[in-house]
């Protein structure tokens, strides 16, 4: 059995100083949903570290003044739409060596997209994996990249459930919606490091921790507090959305981590497996490779339909 991956830093620790030292001048990064949230700590720490970071942003209007801020640059992406993605894929000149797929939407009212999809699903899963697979060129041309999947805690909500994934038979629950995609997120770490580690291509998932962003906009802080005792977290220490950037800049540009791929993190180290009664660790079925190729395989036939 693999030992777990430990690195020097923690969940105090802060994007700044996990990647202080790194030297990125001459790599490019793209941040999806890069201008709140813990986003804006993903960009500003890699561009101090010398990349060239583009912000892919619904608003790209609303993200002038922070990009002007960093020196970054913007592109218009609209993860719920697929079109959207197409464009900015076939926009995309030259290499790219990190991909953060950052940005999503958490426990919103049911929602389709034009294609019927589940919004959260739509989103969170598919819009990323139409993006990471149309910028393949571009990653393997860098000669060495990196894609950083940000899923979260809340895959311990639902494993995705293939025989429904859209709600379209069952009762649609916000909660189980938001936790399947996450999980999705974590099954495309697996099942895109095995087959692209041969480019020099590894992906990663990663929980960010607990954080006040505006992702919380479509949940009513009492059913929040529930949530969080029904699954034996009642009082969350919440970190800071530059604590919250610190585990996706790890995994983004850390020399830590060359050559690692296909695992899930937490508080800047690979998770071991979910403890019953926590919020922490990683779901067994987040990690299998059968239900990760799965995944797979039907995301491929849903996003080139």
């Amino acid at each position: 059995m693999d030992m777990v991956i430990r690195t020097p830093f923690d969940k105090t620790s802060t994007a700044r100083e996990v990647l202080a030292g790194v030297d990125l001048s001459g790599k490019r990064a793209v941040v999806t949903g890069g201008a709140s949230g813990i986003g804006v700590e993903t960009a500003r720490a890699l561009a101090e570290a010398g990349a060239e970071v583009t912000l892919a942003v619904r608003d790209t209007g609303a993200a002038a003044t922070f990009a002007g801020e960093i020196r970054a640059l913007t592109m218009p992406l609209d993860l719920a739409d697929q079109a959207s993605v197409r464009k900015f894929a076939e926009g995309w000149e030259g290499p790219l060596h990190i991909l953060v797929n950052n940005a999503g939407v958490m426990a919103r009212p049911l929602g389709r997209s034009e294609e019927g999809w589940e919004l959260q699903f739509a989103t969170n899963h598919y819009g990323h994996f139409a993006l990471a697979t149309g910028l393949l060129p571009a990653l393997r041309a860098a000669g060495g990249a990196r894609v950083v999947s940000v899923s979260s805690s809340g895959h311990h909500f639902s494993p995705v459930v293939f025989d429904d994934i859209h709600f379209e038979r069952r009762e649609y629950e916000a909660w189980s919606a938001y936790g399947q995609s996450k999980t999705a997120n974590i099954l495309f770490a697996v099942e895109g490091s095995r087959r692209w580690a041969d480019d020099g291509i590894f992906v990663n998932a990663l929980h960010p921790g607990s954080i006040q962003t505006n992702l919380q906009r479509y949940v009513d802080q009492a059913e929040l507090q529930r949530l969080r005792e029904k699954t034996g977290n009642p009082n969350p220490e919440f970190k800071t959305t530059e604590q919250g950037a610190a585990t996706s800049v790890l995994l983004a540009a850390s020399p830590l981590l060359d050559g690692v791929g296909g695992k899930y993190f937490e508080n800047c180290n690979e998770a071991g497996p979910h403890l019953p009664g926590t919020r922490t660790g990683v779901e067994a079925y987040a990690l299998d490779p059968e239900a990760a190729a799965r995944l797979w395989d039907i995301s491929v036939k849903e996003v080139q339909r």
